[in-house]
């Protein structure tokens, strides 16, 4: 699986969506996914074909949250859809080959029931974020080991993650961290992703 650090853009900072993206890519995520649960699906398919290429050049993965028909209509490198929004299993055997299927994992009882075809999960949240108010209960970095030893695919932790985590996140056995505020709120976005990289020991 590719680097640590997965951002997630977020419509309600002050930077636009389409520059968070591009700042988190310059400063090497590994992927950057577009949530927007307000955009319409043409305004995400517009900013999806206008990102492609220039994530393609950097080496960044881009990821689409929720929208299976947007996902699949723009040849997006990646979809990720959480626990309600439909059956992963018949949305992959809908995917072409080489798209890659993320899915949300909150519990252990999910991380049971992961069907083949997943290719990774984003567990938590592990903390209570202010970006998602609908979010589960947070589970720590306890539960996210839990998850983490019980799904057996490479996991993200996500729900407030921020700078001084990577240690933390690593020792429960995930590959890496899903960021939000931490990148797309920060003063300098680009910079904010080379910090949390070169935490997780990476140039």
């Amino acid at each position: 699986m590719r680097g640590p650090i997965y951002v997630i853009t977020d419509p309600g900072a002050a930077l636009p969506v389409v520059e968070q993206a591009r700042a988190a890519a310059r400063g090497g995520a590994a992927w950057v996914q577009l949530r927007d649960k307000t955009a319409s699906d043409g305004d995400l398919a517009t900013l999806i074909r206008l990102l492609l290429p220039e994530m393609a050049a950097l080496g960044t993965l881009l990821i689409v949250n929720d929208r299976v028909e947007v996902a699949l209509a723009t040849g997006a490198h990646g979809l990720h859809i959480g626990q309600g929004d439909g059956d992963a299993a018949a949305i992959r055997r809908r995917m072409p080959p080489g798209m890659i299927l993320g899915l949300s994992v909150e519990t252990v009882a999910q991380a049971r029931l992961i069907p083949p075809g997943v290719d990774y999960i984003g567990a938590g949240p592990v903390r209570a974020t202010p970006t998602k108010s609908d979010h589960a209960t947070p589970i720590g970095f306890d539960g996210l080991a839990k998850i983490v030893a019980v799904a057996a695919l490479p996991t993200y932790a996500i729900g407030g993650m921020k700078s001084g985590d990577a240690g933390a996140v690593r020792a429960t056995g995930a590959i890496g961290m899903a960021v939000v505020s931490s990148v797309t709120r920060a003063p300098d976005p680009e910079a904010a992703t080379r910090a949390l990289l070169a935490e997780w020991g990476m140039p």
